[in-house]
């Protein structure tokens, strides 16, 4: 419980702020899912924040970002950060180094720079780490549990729009 306090502390910070949250990784790599399976969830909540499925092709979303314009990117992807399998951490863009390995070819870093080119948004990255990304394995029990902790977590954070009717 303490860890799912922390997270959502951390992730408090960005309330009230205009957000788009980038889901990035391949579901039929196991692990590698975490940020599609986080979306997928958040879209079942009907979350206020924006959402983007981008999978293995971020790059592809850079315009549609751009003309958002969000004061908030939440980028989740499965990264290897050396913890646990499940472990979620959460990486301001510029801490992201040549530790930090996604799966994707396109670095984080490099998106983050292209994004902010063109528009003024701080960028948050929430890693999971994941266990195995081999290509038609199933999530591991570890990052399941860690997707559904996150998942409610931003689902909290940023509740449904209410209408006026």
């Amino acid at each position: 419980m303490q860890a799912d306090q922390q997270l959502f502390k951390q992730l408090s910070k960005i309330r009230g702020s205009s957000t788009v949250i980038v889901g990035i990784g391949n579901t039929l790599k196991g692990d590698d899912g975490a940020g599609p399976l986080v979306c997928e969830r958040l879209k079942q909540a009907k979350t206020s924040a924006g959402l983007i499925d981008a999978g293995t092709v971020p790059e592809n979303y850079i315009q549609k970002i751009i003309k958002k314009a969000p004061r908030t990117l939440l980028v989740i992807d499965a990264i290897d950060f050396g913890a646990e399998a499940g472990k979620i951490r959460i990486f301001e863009s510029g801490q992201l180094n040549s530790h930090v390995i996604s799966t994707h070819t396109l670095s984080p870093r490099l998106f983050v720079d292209m994004i902010g080119r063109s528009i003024q948004v701080d960028v948050y990255f929430v890693g999971v780490q994941p266990e195995q990304t081999r290509l038609g394995e199933s999530i591991s029990a570890a990052v399941s549990r860690a997707i559904e902790q996150l998942s409610s977590a931003i689902a909290e954070i940023f509740p449904p729009l209410n209408s006026c009717e």
